[in-house]
């Protein structure tokens, strides 16, 4: 007999084509399509779909969530939203391999404005053993790339020099054991060190590797190249496709401001790589506000040697001066602070910059720095960070697939970690028409898992992985804004993850059916 048998909705598939009408049937975990008269078959449990659309689960290839998930394992902020499968590791920040525990610990705490703890000290070292952590323990599927920050602590240290030819070569070495233990590709945050220490050369040399055996390069940008054009982060990530042959994923995509260029400008750029044959695609988030961790606008001398010296730098008199000096006035403006722990502190989270140091009778970069001692540096930003009138013209865009870069702690988070994914469905497709419902739904299922290289997710098809959503097209929103972040969507009513029920009418069952898929393994 059937686990489950969804009937009566209109079934979209995942990959652009229009919907029909007919009936989802789960057996274990995976589906099969039946177009003719259901009545005759017989289930555990039939879903009566009437009004509602049935479709593959989202696929976010941006998560922050590769820590918090092992502390928060139901994941409600993403499940609910429709989300079945993650790419965790992104932005060159991925939390395996390394050789000794103390240095995992500090990568945690350098980057802990980003990605936070896990809920017990981290016990792993290898790719193996942190995806081993997935298993049946976490509502949804969890995909891994190797963030090249850990991969340059391993051979050339924390230090902002470059790789000898010898450690080059143990880099690559790390690479391809961590491809063959179940990683994806190669990411990179040029912003974030010591990974951002890293030069042209080097990524295309590592992402070579990579792409000899069947990853991707997926990039969060280095922002200092815009010195030498608005472009140049964007040249280089598609330059290191050049070099290396690597296809290339460019996350985050979006025009940064109104008058910061033209969005076709970008766009075009995309085309032009393409044109020569390059294999380039890029995801964009839904909302207009940026986030990340509060570390990132400080400079890179003063990160230089690890999270202890930062920890020194903010303490330091003449440390500060400079970093005052340099430190842009878009750090200071239009952002604001959440993840406060310190209960002194509380009283800041949600609030600009600029306020709390009118609170504190500071100045802001004194505010700031002081914070970041007391909270350990675990503090995030929210701020603008994307022109919003041009945002369409990137999720729409062919070659564009949707995203959430959500940070999943702090009271005021950024408002795409509850609302990225139905705020598609909503507005991009019901209310502004920018997209159809079936190319909206390719770009939040096939197309990601086509990208990532999963072989049997994202589209319902006779013998794919049951992860599936049902959602009203009338009713589906979120009500998730800047100044009340935390609220989940309404219209997504039922989530099935690898066959089994986590979101049931709307209510999370419990179930924890997610695992970690491995590529090249049959566990995917």
């Amino acid at each position: 007999m059937l686990n489950l048998i969804i009937k009566n909705g209109l079934i979209i598939d995942g990959t652009g084509s229009p919907g029909y009408f007919g009936a989802v049937l789960v057996d274990g975990e995976t589906v099969s399509i039946h177009r003719g008269d259901a009545s005759g078959l017989e289930a555990d449990r039939i879903i009566d779909a009437t009004g509602h659309v049935v479709c593959p689960g989202f696929v976010d290839l941006h998560s922050h969530a590769g820590l918090t998930i092992l502390g928060e394992p139901h994941h409600d902020p993403k499940v609910r939203q429709g989300v079945t499968t993650e790419l965790v590791g992104i932005d060159g920040i991925s939390h395996a391999p390394f050789k000794t525990q103390e240095e995992l610990h500090r990568y945690i705490w350098l980057d802990s404005g980003l990605n936070w703890y896990p809920p017990m000290p981290a016990d792993w070292l290898s790719v193996a053993d942190m995806l081993g952590k997935y298993d049946n323990t976490v509502a949804i599927n969890i995909a891994y790339i190797l963030g090249n920050s850990p991969v340059r602590i391993w051979s050339v240290g924390w230090n902002d020099r470059p790789a000898t030819a010898a450690e080059m070569e143990d880099m690559k070495a790390v690479v391809r054991e961590a491809m063959e233990e179940g990683a994806w590709g190669l990411s990179t945050g040029l912003d974030y060190p010591p990974g951002s220490y890293a030069d042209t050369a080097e990524l295309a040399a590592l992402s070579e590797v990579a792409a000899s055996l069947g990853g991707f390069y997926h990039t969060h940008t280095r922002a200092s190249l815009r010195s030498q054009g608005l472009l140049a982060p964007w040249e280089e990530a598609l330059e290191i496709g050049r070099r290396s042959g690597c296809p290339i994923h460019l996350t985050h995509y979006r025009q940064g401001a109104q008058g910061s260029g033209s969005h076709l400008d970008y766009l075009d750029l995309v085309e032009k790589g393409q044109a020569e044959g390059m294999d380039v695609t890029f995801d964009c988030y839904t909302y207009p506000y940026s986030g990340t961790t509060v570390t990132i606008g400080l400079p890179h001398w003063a990160k230089d040697g690890g999270p202890e010296r930062l920890m020194e730098a903010l303490q330091d008199s003449d440390d500060r001066a400079r970093m005052k000096r340099e430190l842009s006035r878009d750090r200071l403006e239009n952002n604001w602070l959440t993840n406060f722990r310190q209960p002194q502190n509380m009283q800041y989270d949600g609030r600009l910059i600029t306020e709390i140091a009118e609170m504190r009778g500071q100045d802001p970069e004194d505010a700031l720095f002081d914070l970041l001692v007391e909270e350990n540096l675990g503090i995030s930003t929210v701020g603008l960070g994307t022109n919003a009138q041009t945002l369409y013209a990137f999720v729409s865009h062919p070659s564009g697939m949707i995203a959430s870069d959500a940070i999943l702690f702090g009271e005021y988070p950024n408002p795409r970690t509850y609302g990225c994914f139905p705020i598609v469905l909503a507005e991009f497709v019901r209310a502004e028409k920018h997209l159809r419902l079936p190319e909206a739904i390719r770009k939040m299922t096939s197309f990601p898992a086509q990208r990532l290289g999963l072989p049997d997710r994202g589209i319902l098809r006779d013998g794919f992985k049951a992860d599936i959503v049902i959602f009203n097209p009338d009713t589906v929103k979120t009500h998730a804004t800047k100044e009340d972040p935390k609220h989940y969507p309404v219209g997504i009513e039922y989530v099935i993850i690898n066959g089994q029920v986590v979101i049931d009418q709307g209510e999370n069952t419990g179930a924890l059916p997610g695992r970690s898929l491995r590529r090249g393994r049959a566990s995917t």
